[in-house]
């Protein structure tokens, strides 16, 4: 199983920083989360940058069982 590493909005809707999920996609990986998390987990996740392993990485790439998927949530925010 994947370890997935939540942070902002995706951490506060999933209620934990770091969740094991099982999934051989980044997609299935998320598809699961959304299951487990929620609606409001699953919103956030399907905007969210995605990386394996410290890398960017697409729905369709192939996670292992010791890889880390991160899901970044998009930030606003700047300078006045």
């Amino acid at each position: 199983m994947a370890r997935l590493l939540l942070f902002g909005p995706a951490r506060e809707a999933a209620g934990v920083a770091v969740a094991t999920i099982g999934g051989g996609t980044v997609s299935e990986v998320l598809e699961a989360a959304g299951k487990r998390f929620g609606a409001d987990f699953a919103d956030i996740a399907g905007r969210s940058k995605i990386w394996v392993d410290g890398e960017p990485a697409g729905v369709g790439a192939v996670v292992g069982e010791e890889d880390e998927v991160a899901v970044l949530p998009p930030v606003s925010g700047g300078s006045a």
